[in-house]
């Protein structure tokens, strides 16, 4: 099917990551023109680049910070003379498990800044080039810890939460007044993907817990972990203005049917008092 993404120009963030990186690699075979950013690993994002064919820019930012998220949007429109949409991927937390009880306030503001800032930033900047262009459709990447909450990391689950539902569902409305809808333009949107539990290198611990995967797929419909590419594939479908002319402030789970997660193991069940 044809997503008509051919030359669009698509900012990617935190496009070094599993997930960024299948994200990038899914537009460049649309034929689209795509900006690579990335914070820290100069060496994955140059490998994913090499990969592409296509046309790309690799900007290096701090997200959480105003003068470097407004760079990357001035660096891609120099280069491609605007933007058309904005994949806002990038996020970090705290991986270890910290109860809420027990977490500092520093843990808290750096999961805030990491998670939520950067998604507020990144759509800020792009936003002001989407009122001057009157076009762009942009694409917010949050978590199924947004959906269910995620005990041991109430920081990240918040942040996500706020990016699913309060920013998606409010800057679907700003951005059709930016962008406004006429007879040949669907008009400005946008939409949340909510990934589960992803094949990607920050998970590889947890995943080769065989115990684990089976607790967590335990939860699914469809008992299979995430692939990048299932992700990357809504991501490009919500970005097309062709396929998805009629879809905005959507916040769509992309993890087999999820309904949550088991909070206790049978063994930590007494059936005499349940």
């Amino acid at each position: 099917m044809d997503t008509q993404l051919t030359d669009k120009v698509i900012v990617i963030t935190g496009a070094s990551g599993g997930i960024g990186s299948a994200i990038a690699r899914a537009f460049a075979a649309e034929g689209a023109r795509v900006v690579l950013h990335y914070r820290r690993n100069l060496a994955s994002i140059k490998a994913v680049e090499r990969e592409l064919r296509a046309e790309t820019l690799v900007v290096k930012a701090d997200l959480a910070k105003e003068a470097d998220a407004e760079r990357l949007f001035a660096n891609a429109v120099k280069r491609f003379g605007r933007v058309d949409t904005l994949v806002a991927n990038a996020g970090s937390w705290e991986s270890r498990d910290v109860l809420l009880s027990r977490m500092s306030l520093s843990q808290w503001r750096k999961t805030m800044d990491g998670a939520l800032t950067t998604t507020f930033l990144s759509m800020r900047a792009f936003l002001k080039r989407v009122a001057k262009q009157r076009i762009g459709n942009a694409v917010l990447i949050a978590s199924t810890a947004a959906v269910f909450g995620e005990a041991g990391h109430a920081d990240y689950a918040a942040a996500k939460a706020a990016i699913a539902f309060g920013l998606t569902r409010t800057l679907k409305n700003e951005i059709a007044r930016l962008a406004p809808h006429s007879r040949d333009y669907c008009g400005g949107r946008v939409n949340c993907l909510c990934p589960g539990w992803t094949v990607v290198p920050r998970l590889k611990a947890k995943l080769g817990d065989s115990e684990m995967i089976r607790r967590v797929t335990a939860t699914m419909a469809l008992p299979q972990l995430a692939r990048p590419e299932d992700v990357a594939n809504a991501a490009v479908f919500l970005s097309s203005d062709h396929l998805a002319r009629h879809i905005t402030g959507q916040t769509i789970v992309v993890a087999g049917g999820m309904e949550g997660r088991m909070l206790w193991q049978a063994n930590e069940i007494d059936p005499s008092i349940a």
